[in-house]
């Protein structure tokens, strides 16, 4: 892979180089590789085939999470969130130790992993919210909760210039990966003043099915507002704001 110089920018193929952008800029590489057909048959490349494998259902499982936080990750995701989420994806693939290489699955993983995971890596949670929470995923009643004590939102919540107003939004989210299927609930507060004037006491409940035996996960982010002329609007579309896997439940 080569950086394009120059003032003319190319895009295409010239012979064996191919011409593209990307955010890094303007790049070129020549073509090359092993053919489709041999990957597919020649036992040299088994490991290949099983670990294309299981990076494809990693790439599922990951749309499937994503998906399910869709209305949370409109204002709170990085432009690289998918391959880091998919990357986090094969870890917990690799953690299965029931299955053979290549039929590895989330299922038998450990999903746990994901624990922790930040949506946006410009505004992780963990340096933006210093309010204690407590987190709890409850498999029987299927209750997913959050609950926040009275904090004083100017000393607890590291909100980026020009921030009036914030929320806090949660979601509790039950995934079949293997239907690439999901029950999803979520919460939010009204939107309220960064100053500061404590909030009152912050519960979310969201509610997935009773007793299922799907992997369970636990979001927990903040939004940031400014108000003009008493209309809220959105901190720098939401690149600001935060959103994590606080809590996981696998089976």
């Amino acid at each position: 892979m080569a950086r394009q110089k120059g003032i003319i920018k190319l895009k295409g193929t010239i012979g064996d180089i191919t011409f593209y952008k990307t955010k890094d800029g303007h790049l070129a590489r020549e073509k090359g590789g092993v053919d489709a057909s041999r990957i597919a048959n020649d036992p040299a490349f088994q490991r290949t085939r099983e670990n294309g494998s299981e990076f494809g259902r990693a790439g599922k499982a990951g749309k499937t999470l994503r998906m399910a936080l869709r209305t949370l990750l409109l204002n709170s995701a990085d432009s690289r969130m998918v391959s880091r989420l998919t990357q986090a994806m094969v870890k917990v693939i690799q953690a299965d130790l029931v299955n053979e290489r290549g039929l590895r699955n989330v299922i038998d993983g450990e999903a746990e992993l994901l624990a922790g995971f930040e949506f946006n890596i410009g505004g992780k949670l963990g340096t933006s919210l210093f309010a204690p929470f407590v987190g709890a995923i409850d498999r029987v009643t299927g209750e997913i909760t959050v609950d926040l004590a009275s904090f004083i939102p100017a000393n607890m919540i590291a909100a980026p210039s020009g921030t009036t107003h914030f929320k806090i939004i949660s979601a509790g989210a039950e995934i079949n990966f293997e239907a690439e299927t999901f029950v999803v609930t979520s919460s939010e507060t009204a939107i309220l003043l960064w100053d500061m004037t404590p909030t009152v006491v912050i519960n979310h409940l969201n509610s997935v099915s009773p007793n299922s035996v799907s992997p369970l996960f636990l979001a927990l982010g903040v939004e940031y507002y400014q108000e003009v002329n008493g209309r809220m609007y959105p901190l720098k579309n939401g690149s600001y704001n935060p959103l994590s896997l606080v809590q996981v439940s696998g089976l």
